[in-house]
């Protein structure tokens, strides 16, 4: 075995134990939820905790009824991806196939540099501009509400989808373009027909990874949701998605006592929640590839 091979062989062992460490360390970290969360189910039963409708855990008796807090997740996601989706995705056409390449290298530096704020940061603009103007705007009870968090959310998001929405549409190959032009198409008729085809399947990855960080974002949510758990009426009621719910009160429950427990349990919602999603969204992105490669 010569220099070079055993060079090799050891650079493939090496990644062989990062990534048998990264799944380790992943599946310790489910174990873990998991045994801390299945307790409470001793005290009450499945279909009560996920489907009843309070949540008071230090009353007495405490009430640990998560529906409420589904509810908030559920919409405050699904009104982020309502604003999120075709904004990121309208942007990345626009920088692919519209803008001169001068304005495109002006404009996508700043749209992934959005990506990189702090969700502390976000929080505390929604906080302090959008919340006073929705109060005013919308004659709402409190600006801290589910449609200021979902708003929040979409702003995270909104980068993320345009940036990699952009470069799959941009990685299409220009034979294509250039056969549909020939053939009479136009423009728009080759960026929907042709274009957005060859690309969906990054497009769909794109949704898949901006919508993630929705789900799960904690920062955010804590500070601009409202923080009640209750159903909401409106899109403009106080929510309290699940990731809130367990940042805000983990540091108050005893440990190894039932609100603990309830918390981890709450997490363990969460957790299968977000695998659903993800399965989901792969399954959606898996059939559009292949409508894509029929397509085309």
């Amino acid at each position: 075995m010569n220099k070079r091979q055993i060079k090799e062989l050891g650079m493939q062992k090496f990644f062989f134990l990062v990534a048998t460490a990264s799944i380790a360390i992943l599946l310790m970290i489910t174990i873990f939820l998991f045994m801390e969360g299945i307790p409470i189910f001793g005290k009450v039963s499945v279909t009560d905790f996920i489907f009843g409708e309070y949540w008071y855990p230090t009353s007495d008796p405490p009430d640990f009824g998560i529906y409420p807090l589904i509810v908030g997740s559920v919409a405050v996601t699904v009104v982020s991806a309502v604003i999120s989706i075709p904004l990121g995705v309208m942007t990345a056409i626009y920088l692919a196939e519209i803008a001169t390449p001068r304005i495109r290298e002006l404009v996508k530096p700043l749209v992934e540099l959005l990506a990189a704020l702090p969700s502390v940061v976000i929080g505390f603009f929604g906080m302090v501009v959008i919340a006073p103007f929705l109060q005013n705007a919308f004659d709402a009870a409190t600006g801290l509400n589910l449609f200021n968090a979902a708003l929040m959310l979409a702003f995270m998001s909104i980068p993320t989808i345009c940036s990699i929405s952009e470069d799959a549409i941009y990685s299409v190959p220009n034979n294509l373009r250039e056969a549909s032009l020939a053939l009479g198409a136009t423009q728009w008729e080759t960026i929907i027909r042709v274009v957005l085809p060859a690309s969906v399947s990054g497009i769909c990855t794109a949704v898949i990874l901006g919508m993630s960080r929705a789900i799960g974002e904690t920062m955010v949510v804590l500070m601009v949701a409202g923080g009640a758990a209750m159903v909401p009426g409106s899109i403009f009621d106080p929510v309290r998605p699940l990731p809130a719910s367990i940042a805000a009160e983990m540091a108050e429950a005893p440990f190894r006592g039932d609100h603990y427990h309830a918390l981890f349990a709450t997490g363990v919602v969460l957790f299968f929640f977000t695998l659903l999603f993800n399965i989901v969204a792969d399954y959606i992105a898996h059939k559009y590839r292949q409508v894509g490669e029929a397509t085309l």
